[in-house]
């Protein structure tokens, strides 16, 4: 009797050898999950789990009269018959030729066309990576040209801001306020939000100020807001009453 697990009954089929007198015998046949009862039993031998494959077709090494068969001969028979098997053109081999140079360029071209395609469908994220963009304004440098802007609002810093009645127009408000640009790009200027609030808290005015509303160059709205540059904007809104006792500026 021996114990035995599901991986050693797996490699044979269930045909083991005994660990003592290495008699083989069939395990499944007599497999069982309890002792049986003593006194123990020899069991009856038993054939193999399974049948040893039969082998039909016999090679007989020829006698020493006779010559061994040459390599060189089935070789050379391949070898006619390889000749007369016609090769398709497809699967022909041509030498490249001078005619092949047109269709590499145009590859090319079209290669350069569609990574041009796609630096200018992703240049604001090429822009504001700091490695790309880095390389892209040095390049735009030395071949003086203007890389385009990149919006980024989380990057503007509001520094200081005011308000105060306005000095020449009646029931106006002249507002203020100092805005630095942290980004290493310059980006354009912003969509400025002004909402007037009640001492509640409540919202009783709200205005959106576009750069041309609030900028009176144009060159200097073509140039957007440097990196790292720091500038004072003014902001005239009508004046709600006295209702409005505090402000709030967000930047799109």
């Amino acid at each position: 009797m021996f114990s035995l697990d599901a991986h050693t009954l797996a490699q044979a089929h269930g045909y083991v050898m005994c660990g003592h007198c290495s008699a083989g015998f069939d395990s499944l046949a007599t497999l069982t999950e309890q002792l049986p009862p003593e006194p123990f039993q020899e069991l009856p031998a038993n054939e193999p789990a399974f049948t040893p494959p039969q082998l039909d077709l016999a090679v007989y090494r020829p006698h020493q009269d006779e010559p061994e068969p040459s390599l060189a001969e089935p070789l050379a028979e391949l070898d006619e018959f390889a000749q007369l098997v016609v090769t398709p053109r497809f699967a022909r081999s041509r030498e490249p030729g001078p005619r092949h140079w047109p269709w590499v360029l145009t590859c090319l071209v079209l290669t350069l066309l569609l990574a041009a395609q796609l630096g200018w469908a992703c240049r604001d994220v090429l822009i504001a990576n700091p490695v790309t963009g880095h390389w892209l304004r040095s390049t735009c440098t030395v071949l003086d040209c203007r890389l385009p802007l990149v919006r980024d609002a989380s990057k503007l810093q509001l520094l200081a801001r005011d308000v105060q009645t306005h000095p020449t127009v009646p029931d106006a408000l002249l507002i203020s306020a100092t805005v630095r640009n942290d980004a290493d790009f310059a980006q354009p200027w912003p969509v400025v939000g002004i909402t007037l609030y009640d001492l509640n808290g409540k919202a009783i005015a709200m205005r959106r100020l576009g750069p041309s509303e609030y900028l009176g160059d144009p060159a200097a709205q073509r140039r957007g807001l440097g990196p790292d540059a720091t500038t004072a904007l003014v902001f005239e809104v009508d004046d709600p009453g006295k209702r409005a006792v505090t402000f709030s500026l967000d930047f799109e």
